[in-house]
């Protein structure tokens, strides 16, 4: 085994971005949707509805996004208690979004230019998607009494990207796979009721405007402040999903990729250190055509750092000759 140290130009860093279906098998686009009664019907439906591709009971379902339903009245679903008007499920959510999206619980939600007062959210499971959703892949159909909507994002309609504290932000806009229907103006959605919600890739996240669906294809939530939770608007996004059947997006991840090159020259790693080629009495080597005729294959490159840490192995694909007459470059990639 022998040791080189390698300089500053032998490292070459990369970085590439793969994008992939965002659904269970790698599909980019979900055709059928399934709930779980269970989860529906127990404490944690009241706050959200997870969605399978299949049902729920069969060993090969996952949960691929959440619907929640948030209010900043706390209208829309049942309040925890009675005497305490306001505070409900839907207040809750409107509140857990507001400090993750916006950071400020002042704030309030703007579609457009139109300020709202309660929202949708479609979240995409962690394990679906590898390290953000791909703008300019969606298209989200949606069916109402009033028709269906076809939605995507504006990313690849606009010159300069808007941040807040979920990160990326861009509006929800009629069209398909990042191309903006400009039927209703060249924005593609109504200025009357503002852009049809948000499109947050960094947390995997859509927020639908309800007022904007309200208008397009008459998806209302219902906003009752009452005691009961019978008018569950996750259920209702769900339907609306259901009539549709085609959510079509994909994940993306930059893959850091570093590059090690080792450089063996024609003078370098032409003589074994194996014990077997030296004499254990004499210290001589043992067969003369290694002396002036050395040759050696070079099978493993291992990185070491300056403590003579083993940090990682390369394995050739076949032993490399090597003597005097040759030189190689060897090329390690670490992906991270």
């Amino acid at each position: 085994m022998s040791f080189k140290r390698l300089e500053t130009d032998d490292f070459v860093v990369s970085a590439d971005s793969i994008t992939a279906g965002l659904w269970t098998g790698n599909e980019p686009i979900l055709t059928e949707y399934y709930t779980s009664s269970t989860q529906e019907a127990g404490t944690s439906g009241n706050y959200y509805l997870n969605v399978y591709q299949t049902g729920s009971t069969l060993t090969n379902a996952e949960i691929q996004f959440a619907i929640v339903y948030g209010n900043v009245n706390g209208s829309g679903s049942a309040v925890y208690d009675s005497t305490v008007d306001g505070k409900s499920y839907s207040s809750t959510i409107w509140g857990q979004y507001r400090t993750l999206v916006l950071g400020d619980e002042n704030a309030n939600f703007t579609y457009g230019t139109i300020t709202g007062s309660d929202f949708w959210a479609i979240s995409i499971d962690r394990n679906r998607y590898k390290e953000s959703l791909f703008p300019g892949s969606l298209t989200l159909k949606l069916s109402g009494s009033g028709g269906e909507l076809s939605l995507t994002d504006n990313s690849l309609a606009v010159t300069t990207v808007s941040f807040n504290d979920a990160g990326r932000v861009f509006q929800l806009v009629s069209g398909s796979a990042g191309s903006v229907y400009t039927g209703v103006n060249s924005d593609g959605y109504s200025a009357a009721s503002g852009s049809y919600g948000l499109f947050l890739p960094d947390i995997s996240t859509l927020i639908l405007n309800p007022l904007a669906l309200s208008s397009s294809i008459n998806l209302v939530p219902a906003r009752n402040s009452g005691s009961s939770n019978t008018d569950n608007n996750n259920r209702t996004l769900f339907t609306a999903l259901g009539l549709s059947n085609s959510f079509t997006l994909n994940s993306q991840e930059t893959i850091t990729s570093d590059y090690v090159f080792v450089r063996p020259r024609s003078s370098e790693f032409n003589y074994s250190e194996n014990p077997s080629f030296i004499s254990g009495s004499t210290g001589e080597v043992l067969y003369s055509n290694f002396i002036n005729n050395p040759q050696t294959y070079i099978t493993t490159v291992g990185l070491y750092n300056d403590s003579n840490e083993l940090l990682a192995v390369a394995k050739l694909s076949r032993p490399l000759l090597k003597d005097f007459t040759k030189e190689a470059l060897v090329r390690v990639k670490l992906d991270f």
